[in-house]
């Protein structure tokens, strides 16, 4: 896409490359190419689950210049490994600007099932970064919080079982998120979902473009 470089690096993980930055969200489970890259300059971590913090591989991705930025119920567990790095800890509406790029912190949260409380403040992330702006939901069902974000990329997790379904999710984006460019599929094809799931999506997705990455 024009002004950013997007990778699916597989599950809930994605590698954007914009302005010169490279930044990494949710990190899991990557293929040999990102062994030892250490290429982050910041490392995005919406919640605590071992599939979104993953220290084997942020160990893969971190050099002593990057920045973390993640839900507050990470912080402990990062700080213990990354004490040296600078560490930013974020919950929902809460701001901040890093490496020029605008960053809000938005809720992800269950409404049925009790994977993911509110009261935790888990969260999704708002991204700035030239002049486009990129909705990272986390592990999320459908909330009133996404309405109103109207983003130009969205990131949407599909499988069901533990976040939206593909059908809520598609529901979600055509008439909450309503991104301006494209939405994304994600959360499937590792713990829980399938391709099947991220097609659904697709389908269903009457609002904007949609398009299913191959993980790389």
């Amino acid at each position: 896409m024009e002004g950013i470089n997007i990778q699916w690096v597989g599950h809930d993980g994605y590698r954007l490359r914009a302005n010169n930055k490279t930044i990494y969200l949710d990190p899991y489970k990557l293929s040999q190419n990102y062994n030892n890259i250490k290429d982050a300059d910041l490392i995005f971590i919406t919640h605590n689950h071992y599939d979104h913090l993953s220290i084997e591989d942020i160990d893969n991705l971190i050099n002593s210049n990057t920045k973390i930025v993640c839900s507050y119920e990470c912080f402990e567990a990062l700080n213990k490994k990354y004490s040296k790095n600078e560490i930013v800890t974020l919950n929902p509406k809460e701001k901040s600007v890093i490496e020029n790029i605008e960053i809000e912190a938005v809720s992800a949260y269950n409404t049925d099932k009790n994977f993911h409380p509110k009261a935790d403040n888990k969260i999704g992330f708002i991204i700035n970064i030239n002049n486009l702006k990129i909705y990272h939901t986390g592990d999320t069902d459908i909330i009133p919080e996404m309405e109103g974000i109207n983003p130009d990329i969205a990131f949407v997790p599909v499988s069901g079982t533990y976040v939206m379904s593909a059908e809520e999710a598609a529901k979600a984006v055509n008439e909450l998120i309503k991104p301006r460019k494209i939405a994304i599929p994600m959360h499937y094809d590792s713990i829980v979902g399938s391709i099947n799931d991220a097609e659904t999506f697709c389908n269903k997705v009457n609002v904007c473009k949609t398009e299913i990455l191959k993980a790389e």
